[in-house]
């Protein structure tokens, strides 16, 4: 953990470039945790409602395959779209249920062979998207209001969705999870800036562990202290908060 105190409204946001950087970095060490998977392991409960390590990484297999191919992505989207409205379940939430339900009949040791084949394709995808593309606003739906930039999505949401799952997983399995400061503390930062934004209340927060760091936020604020990881969880709606904790973060 960094001993410096920064001020959440000076940590730089992440560009492209950095993104994909982070993207390829994300996508070797998750990676590296599926391999380290027992077939016993893949029956385990996760923190994500409903899901054990199979379900996790079929959507997981889902979303990169939608990464790599435009098509793919346009049909996913299509079939989501369309289950939501009869649903009436967000857009999300079925697009995900939609990668979940394509992958289910396939073996664990087959998700695993198309994860390692398909991530640096997904990465790749995503780095070629042109500029003007990436900002196009869209609108996700709901729990989300309002506008996002296709970019912000590619960039950030997809880079803090491989890392939180990577945490879901080495929780579900008790891998191990590596962290460093330059890779994972740079998208626990970005994820603090962004918590900062929403609530625009001071605080003094002092996240603890490898990912973490000091940060601050106007004065006379209260005091906060916990693992990085564990605030991420919080913000994404796996755990419990309050407070200013109840200021939830997209992943």
């Amino acid at each position: 953990m960094s001993s410096t105190t920064t001020a959440a409204g000076a940590i730089p946001g992440i560009g492209h470039r950095e993104a994909m950087a982070r993207a390829d970095a994300e996508a070797t060490r998750l990676l590296d945790v599926v391999d380290q998977l027992a077939d016993d392991d893949w029956v385990r409960p996760t923190d994500c409602d409903g899901w054990d390590v199979k379900a996790l990484l079929s959507h997981v297999l889902g979303a990169m395959e939608a990464n790599a191919r435009v098509r793919e992505f346009v049909r996913q989207f299509a079939v989501a779209t369309k289950a939501a409205k009869r649903s009436g379940r967000p857009m999300i939430d079925e697009m995900t249920a939609t990668q979940v339900r394509d992958h289910a009949p396939l073996l664990t040791v087959e998700i695993a062979r198309r994860i390692r084949e398909i991530a640096p394709k997904a990465v790749r995808g995503r780095r070629r998207m042109p500029a003007p593309l990436r900002a196009m606003p869209f609108k996700p739906g709901p729990p989300i209001a309002g506008s996002w930039k296709l970019g912000y999505l590619v960039d950030i949401i997809m880079n803090r969705d491989y890392w939180m799952h990577r945490v879901d997983l080495t929780r579900a399995t008790g891998k191990e999870l590596v962290l460093t400061p330059e890779h994972d503390g740079r998208i626990v930062a970005d994820v603090v800036a962004e918590w900062a934004r929403g609530h625009e209340q001071p605080f003094n927060l002092t996240l603890e562990g490898a990912a973490g760091g000091t940060f601050i936020q106007g004065t006379g604020g209260g005091d906060i202290r916990l693992d990085a990881i564990e605030f991420c969880r919080i913000l994404s709606g796996r755990g419990p908060g309050s407070g200013l904790l109840d200021q939830e973060v997209p992943f």
